[in-house]
């Protein structure tokens, strides 16, 4: 599926993770190590390609018992190549990588990829290919290794993470995506995605936060309106002005206000408000641009109707 996305023009920033040198001098650091990792059918392969274009060196299958020499070398190689690296991993050596690619010159960010089994069982069955929890008898089942693989990187997920839902992306989005994050120039600020969506089509996965508008006036009954969207005034209007929604609004921004700036004291990179209604077409669009226009100018925002295709027209 093709997502639309809008966004600001990122505000991005120079390297601001810093050390100490012994006289207490900050010290930026100076090589950057993108771990990828997440689950199998995601789209490691093709991120991996995005970024090698990007100009990182990838790393792919390396031993892990080895990760300390990587560390090592990367810190003292004047070689141009350690200085963006992305280091590809299974679930299976993820947390092992996780630990041990730490160094006082290194800045780690990691790319977990995800998607719906659903959407992972119909890209494994079109290709042919085998699933690595197969292919060493961890599971008997392809539904087996994904259930399995998700166990094993559920105990080391957290919201530090950058959290890629491949399942709706085109390739083209996807690697627009990993080139906004991950620019060599650039680490970017604290950023947002806004996400409208459809209850009837799966909510989208790699949401850190789900707001369901369902209880909002649907302008779906009122005919003149159901073929429009919440992108048109007609619709925006009709929500946006209904005092629940105002109501609403004022008790929701007071949480993201309020967890938005936690967010950024606490280092994480990006953070994704999904925004539900029943078809994706009417509230959710309406509340996630409004959304986005309150935030646009305090952050790095992006918006994302992702359920577009399946609007009602007539």
């Amino acid at each position: 599926m093709s997502s639309k996305k809008e966004r600001c023009l990122p505000a991005h920033r120079v390297f601001e993770n810093v050390r100490m040198d012994g006289e207490g001098t900050q010290m930026a650091k100076n090589k950057r190590v993108i771990l990828v990792s997440g689950m199998s059918g995601a789209g490691k392969s093709t991120a991996t390609r995005a970024l090698e274009d990007m100009g990182y060196h990838v790393i792919d299958n390396f031993p892990v018992q080895l990760v300390s020499l990587l560390v090592d070398m990367i810190e003292t190689s004047t070689d141009p190549r350690y200085s963006y690296i992305a280091l590809s991993t299974t679930a299976q050596d993820f947390s092992a990588f996780l630990r041990g690619v730490k160094g006082q010159n290194i800045e780690v960010q990691v790319l977990f990829l995800e998607a719906s089994d659903s959407v992972l069982l119909h890209r494994y069955k079109s290709t042919r290919r085998m699933h690595p929890l197969l292919l060493i008898n961890t599971a008997n089942t392809l539904e087996e290794a994904i259930a399995v693989e998700r166990q094993m990187f559920a105990r080391n997920i957290n919201n530090s993470f950058i959290t890629i839902d491949t399942s709706f992306l085109s390739e083209k989005e996807f690697r627009r995506r990993i080139e906004t994050y991950f620019s060599k120039s650039s680490v970017p600020a604290f950023s947002l995605s806004f996400v409208s969506f459809g209850y009837k089509y799966g909510v989208p996965m790699d949401a850190d936060l789900m707001v369901d508008v369902r209880f909002l006036p649907n302008p779906f009954w009122v005919v003149n309106l159901r073929p429009f969207s919440g992108n048109d005034p007609e619709v925006y209007n009709y929500v946006m002005d209904k005092p629940e929604t105002k109501e609403f609004l004022d008790r929701l921004l007071a949480f993201t206000d309020y967890a938005f700036e936690q967010y950024v004291k606490e280092g994480k990179n990006h953070f994704t408000v999904a925004i539900g209604c029943t078809g994706g077409q009417h509230r959710s669009v309406a509340i996630t641009n409004f959304l986005y226009d309150h935030y646009k100018s305090r952050y790095n925002c992006y918006k994302d109707h992702r359920d577009e295709k399946e609007w009602v027209k007539e």
